[in-house]
């Protein structure tokens, strides 16, 4: 690392100041180019496959999109192609990727070992093309482990600043440890999470029933469970809170140093009401605290409860049960449902848009269904797509996915409440304990044990979330429509740069709406018209366009070769209207040689 310099950490590698393109598709194989090579500014089209289930259109208010094909690609086009980034641009709410962790293995379906600074680069253009994507209370979430997460965590640094770090989470990814390692058993991932500022705020997480178990309700209060020990003193200082209370005993309480928590009138209430209660003499104010007064809670960064957020190994075996394959054949470190549920509970609320552009074996785009999240998920590999991602979300639309968050299973007490001290699942455990070593305790006799196995009954019971429905539309990234030479930088249209597809492209790179039923142009942006020309523009072309503008219309000539009297012809029929050689003109000044 260096100061930049303004006098901020930089993190520095190899390659930063260039760009990456793939080099074949459906693989983490990249090669460095010019950031000003066309192949790095190209907008490609997107184009629609298939549409499963209920959806509105490719570019409708409720559509889930799955998009194959390299995650940069997909992103630039987003944010720059006008039927998705009038509907994606601010709108993305929360992001969740588990990018390949660097580790240098070869795993079943990808490669994970790229060179360190490439990664970088992918990471970093990644999390800029992400930003016009995001709403103004968005975040960030990375999931990593300690490959590269301490270089990422200085990215982020760079791209957001700081003081947009939200936390740092340590996930237990592994319910059992590795004990055969000569130094440490790895045992969690990191999960870097980010705002867009500074003001992010978490939604809260429900309690659970460890977090809640210091309330009871021995008396049958009817407003349910509670304890006492709550302070009752005020944190500052008010003249209104300096009182003594009279017990019914008689006794005199004298207030706390800063008064009491509540004015006169507001204790004379809960005195009544039995919020507020003395001890047996007299000489001491109780605080009855109720569970259902209580709020979320805010989330911790340390979740190493796997029952709570499950495991890679949990993972594997969602994903065995769900295509019934072999442990072999799924991902190598999938993410559990548990998992993605708890992220998006925190960071998001229903109707909102997830963004997933590592794809994988499609977990963030089925939980973010399954609870009621619009989804946007991006896959690389074709072949994971096929033999994963689409059928996952195929079964989660037509309710034909049983597992992860779908249905879940708790432990509930039979009574209303439990020992104290106890959870439903450690009091399912006790008793069982207690069964097998009741008899050779001296001491309880079978009346006691009778008792005690009835006070700490509990059942499963189980809520069902998920029962199908919905749909997404299923799309791939077009093809390039540049090619350069290696050894002039001459760059030249590829041989798919035909037709409909050149017209596509070319609508999106300059941020034209596609027209498709127009038989002169291809796409209008405000009072502009775009005509695409697959060969070379001349006089007759400029008069066919110019004959068919309507008032105050103007042209934008789009041609593989451009005559120089067309170009004067357009300027004198149509003043304003410009026409484009391609691809010299189709990119900013200097960036093609």
């Amino acid at each position: 690392m260096k100061r930049s310099p303004k006098g901020r950490l930089e993190l520095t590698w190899m390659g930063k100041d260039s760009a990456l393109i793939p080099v074949e598709d459906g693989k983490y194989d990249y090669a460095w180019v010019d950031p000003s090579d066309p192949r790095a500014l190209e907008v490609k089209s997107i184009e629609v496959v298939e549409q499963v289930g209920e959806v509105d259109g490719p570019t409708g208010a409720n559509e889930n999109l799955l998009i194959v094909g390299d995650s940069g690609d997909a992103l630039r086009s987003l944010g720059t192609i006008p039927e998705y980034a009038n509907k994606y641009l601010g709108q993305v709410k929360l992001v969740y990727i588990d990018p390949p962790f660097n580790t240098e293995q070869t795993f079943e379906h990808y490669a994970d070992q790229l060179e360190h600074s490439i990664w970088l680069t992918m990471m970093r253009d990644r999390i800029k093309d992400i930003k016009p994507l995001l709403a103004e209370d968005a975040s960030v979430w990375v999931h990593l482990d300690d490959a590269e997460v301490h270089r990422m965590r200085v990215l982020m640094d760079e791209e957001f600043g700081p003081e947009c770090f939200v936390a740092s989470v340590a996930w237990r990814s592994a319910d059992t440890g590795n004990y055969d390692d000569a130094r440490f058993s790895n045992d969690h991932n990191t999960i870097l999470v980010y705002s867009l500022n500074s003001g992010w705020v978490a939604n809260g997480l429900q309690r659970n029933a460890r977090q809640s178990r210091h309330y009871r309700n021995p008396d049958g209060d009817p407003r349910g469970p509670w304890f006492d020990g709550n302070p009752l003193g005020s944190p500052n200082p008010r003249d209104n809170l300096m009182y003594n209370v009279v017990s019914p005993q008689g006794n005199v309480i004298t207030h706390p140093p800063h008064g009491w928590r509540w004015q006169q009138s507001t204790m004379n209430k809960m005195m009544a009401d039995g919020s507020i209660r003395f001890n047996v003499d007299g000489t001491r104010i109780v605080y009855r605290t109720y569970l259902r007064e209580q709020g979320t809670l805010p989330p911790s960064d340390l979740w190493d409860q796997v029952e709570e957020t499950g495991s890679n190994r949990k993972a594997k075996n969602e994903l065995k049960a769900l295509f019934g394959l072999p442990a072999k054949q799924v991902f190598d470190t999938p993410k559990p449902e548990a998992l993605l549920s708890r992220i998006i509970n925190i960071a998001s609320d229903p109707g909102e848009l997830v963004l997933d552009f590592f794809g994988g074996s499609g977990t963030t785009a089925a939980v973010a269904h399954k609870m009621g999240r619009r989804w946007l998920t991006v896959e690389l590999q074709a072949g994971t797509v096929n033999r994963f991602l689409l059928p996952r979300l195929r079964r989660v639309v037509e309710g034909d996915d049983p597992g992860g968050v779908t249905a879940v299973t708790e432990r509930q007490p039979v009574e209303h409440s439990l020992p104290a001290a106890l959870t439903p699942d450690e009091a399912s455990e006790f008793a069982s304990r207690l069964r097998k070593v009741a008899a050779d305790v001296p001491g309880l006799d079978d009346a006691t044990i009778k008792t005690l196995l009835k006070s700490l009954r509990t059942r499963n019971v189980t809520t069902v979330n998920w029962e199908g429905g919905g749909g997404f539309t299923v799309s791939k990234m077009g093809p390039s429509m540049y090619e350069v030479d290696d050894e002039d930088g001459q760059v030249f249209l590829s041989s798919e740069a035909t037709n409909g597809a050149w017209s596509k492209a070319i609508a999106g790179q300059l941020k034209f709406t596609i027209t498709p039923d127009d038989p002169v142009f291809c796409g209008v942006r405000k009072r502009q018209r775009l005509a695409v020309i697959d060969g070379v523009a001349d006089q007759n072309v400029v008069r066919t366009v110019v004959e068919h503008l309507g008032e105050k219309e103007k042209a934008v000539i789009v041609a593989k070769g451009v005559l120089p009297e067309a170009a004067q012809l357009l300027q004198e029929l149509s003043p304003g209207s410009r026409v484009k050689k391609a691809p010299e003109d189709m990119f900013p000044k200097g960036t093609v040689n």
